[in-house]
């Protein structure tokens, strides 16, 4: 299984590289195909419909730990009662979407009549019935993506990805070029989750041999599940609350334009969340296998060290070369009406610079089944960021829904979670920021030398653009090999290129 983590690791970050190329030319082409109401009405549906993700109650994040409980102890039968017992609640959850779904589609107009004119609102209806349907078909590909992440068959999964990432954008552009629109960029990506379906059901089927008991099944069980997602439902409604529902309050207090520019600036934020997980994600299984053995929290420590350093270091070399060339990038990639979106990208993805380095905590959290509080903290930051996006929106636009997320951030996983993670975890935080803050002082440096000398070679060309990408990579990559790296690290670096020659 170590060289599943290791190969899906690095697949992740290929399917990362892949994918921001595609967006590189996607949203420019979304952009002019659909044009900025457009593409604003197009992101504000999708952040209303995806609220209906909610009806998984959180369970998806928990099969993994309830499938190692039983993989622990030899108990395959109790793993097939637990395939049959999340399809059942999955196949739930779909019909009811379409239920929910049918009420939003039928309410549209209502929802968005202050910041939409009648040709916008007719479209938003439109796009609503197909991703409503998209959301179903998401439901019933869950259990069968959650059992091949608990078989940690990453390469699969990654590899399925990858397709995923290519084909999506493909079809939707040529359905762009038919003239469909914005329904077209919907269709394509309802049709590449039904082909995910199919696939994911293969190969969990006849090639992991997932199967499916639907009797007697045990209602304790279902309760302790239950409860465990319940708190997981809580972190995802601030998830939702944080990235979805902006789009929507501004939609419907500000208008689609400033819709478009936000999304822009949410999308190079996401790019952090991305680079972040396909680290974390591939440790998973082995995280709920530790503390279902030995619950050994040094060992934990180290781990989410360990890994915090990777993830620091590759979040601070690809923020501080957005922060030196991020300017000219947003202007050739969305535009010069979209410009704001780069003081919003770098305002709001710097504290996430925090979560970002310490979410193998979640995992740990969850394995420990201690959950809870975090998740009632965030419900509280969630509110807090509703409620500032509220009173500023009409002032401010799109800078108060970021003011909002900056403070839900800082205060929720910034301050609170640290605190949590020292004293009711078990993790040793002082040791896991002592290991961190180097990294964070050579990245500082570098970030700072290059300011300067942009300043007097500042970069308005594409060869300045490179010029200045070349040159922060290569300080960059100078300074920390000589002085922040550690024996271990260095030597993981030199065995990857030994590898490759």
């Amino acid at each position: 299984m170590a060289s599943q983590r290791k190969a899906g690791a690095l697949l992740g970050y290929v399917n990362i590289l892949t994918k921001n190329i595609v967006n590189f030319m996607y949203t420019p082409l979304l952009l002019h195909f659909l044009g900025q109401n457009d593409y604003g009405v197009f992101q504000m549906t999708n952040s209303v419909v995806f609220a209906l993700t909610l009806l998984s109650a959180g369970f998806s994040g928990s099969y993994v730990r309830f499938y190692m409980i039983h993989r622990t102890q030899n108990e395959e039968e109790k793993i097939d009662k637990l395939n049959g017992m999340f399809m059942l609640i999955y196949a739930a959850a779909s019909l009811i979407s379409i239920i929910a779904g049918a009420f939003l589609v039928a309410f549209v107009k209502q929802l968005f009549s202050k910041g939409l004119d009648p040709s916008e609102v007719n479209l938003a209806r439109s796009l609503m019935v197909i991703m409503v349907i998209n959301i179903a078909v998401t439901f019933l590909s869950t259990p069968y993506t959650s059992f091949i992440t608990a078989k940690e068959r990453f390469v699969f999964q990654q590899t399925r990805q990858l397709a995923t990432t290519l084909a999506q954008p493909a079809l939707a552009v040529v359905l762009l070029l038919m003239g469909f629109g914005a329904i077209g960029v919907s269709l394509a990506i309802l049709s590449v989750n039904v082909v995910l379906l199919v696939l994911n059901a293969h190969y969990a089927r006849s090639r992991l041999h997932m199967r499916f008991v639907f009797t007697n099944l045990d209602k304790n069980l279902f309760k302790a599940i239950a409860v465990f997602s319940f708190w997981i439902l809580l972190n995802q409604i601030f998830d939702l609350v944080n990235n979805q529902v902006p789009n929507f309050l501004l939609g419907a207090m500000a208008g689609a334009s400033m819709v478009a520019t936000y999304s822009i600036a949410t999308q190079v934020r996401n790019l952090f969340f991305s680079l972040s997980t396909t680290i974390s994600g591939v440790f998973i299984p082995k995280i709920n296998r530790i503390v279902a053995t030995t619950d050994d929290n040094h060992e934990l420590t180290v781990l989410m060290t360990q890994l915090g350093r990777y993830q620091m270091l590759l979040f601070w070399y690809v923020y501080g070369g957005f922060i030196l060339v991020g300017q000219y990038f947003v202007q050739i990639w969305a535009g010069k009406q979209n410009m704001a979106a780069y003081w919003l990208a770098a305002a709001m993805t710097l504290p996430v610079m925090i979560p970002l380095t310490q979410n193998v905590g979640i995992e740990i959290q969850r394995a420990k089944n201690r959950h809870r509080a975090r998740s009632v903290i965030y419900i509280l930051t969630a509110a807090l960021d509703i409620a500032i996006s509220i009173i500023l929106i009409p002032r401010m636009g799109y800078w108060a829904t970021a003011i909002g997320y900056i403070a839900s951030i800082l205060l929720g996983t910034g301050l609170f979670m640290n605190w949590y993670y020292h004293t009711h975890i078990g993790l040793n935080m002082m040791y896991f920021w002592r290991h961190q803050l180097p990294i964070v002082a050579g990245a500082v440096g570098v970030l700072a030398v290059c300011l300067i000398g942009a300043h007097f070679v500042p970069v308005h060309s594409m060869i300045a653009f490179i010029a200045w990408i070349v040159v922060y990579s290569a300080v960059f990559g100078g300074v920390f090999w000589a002085c922040i790296l550690n024996k271990q690290e260095k030597g993981l670096v030199l065995n990857r290129f030994a590898k490759k020659h």
